[in-house]
C-alpha cells in the first residue's frame, strides 16, 4: 500500500483541484494537489514538499479531512486529504496540465481520480 496525502485548500467557497498530466497514468483526470509519502517523511512534510514541488506555494497544514483506501488496478493507495491553506506563493502549473478553483456544486463536470470519489460526496453534503 503507498502513502499518498494532499490538500484540499479553499478560497472563499470554491477550492482547487488539479488535472494530471496525459502522459501519465489517469492522465487528464482531476485531483487534488499532492503525491506520495517518501522514506523518512511525515504526511505533513510530503504534503508541504509536494505542494511546492508541483504548485509553486508553501501550504501550512492543518487537520486531515478524511482518509480512504483505494484499490486501482495497478496500486493500491491510502490517501489522507489534509485540509491545508496557501501560506505563501500563488498556484502555478508546475506538473499539471491544467489547475481550476471551483465549487463543490461544479464536482460533477470534471472527472476525477476514482480514490477521490468518496471524498467529493462529502465535499458535496457540506
Amino acid at each position: 500500500m503507498i502513502e499518498v496525502v494532499a490538500a484540499l485548500i479553499w478560497d472563499k467557497e470554491k477550492f482547487l483541484i488539479c488535472q494530471r498530466p496525459k502522459d501519465k497514468v489517469r492522465g487528464l483526470l482531476w485531483e487534488f494537489a499532492g503525491g506520495k509519502v517518501e522514506p523518512g517523511e511525515t504526511r505533513e512534510e510530503a504534503l508541504i514538499r509536494e505542494c511546492r514541488e508541483e504548485l509553486a506555494v508553501t501550504v501550512s497544514v492543518g487537520v486531515p479531512f478524511m482518509d480512504v483506501v483505494h484499490e486501482y488496478p495497478d496500486l493500491t493507495v491510502h490517501l489522507t486529504l489534509f485540509n491545508a491553506a496557501i501560506a505563501e506563493g500563488l498556484p502555478q502549473k508546475r506538473e499539471h496540465n491544467d489547475i481550476r478553483w471551483i465549487t463543490p456544486e461544479e464536482i460533477p463536470h470534471y472527472a476525477f481520480c476514482p480514490a477521490d470519489k468518496t471524498i467529493l460526496q462529502k465535499l458535496r453534503e457540506c
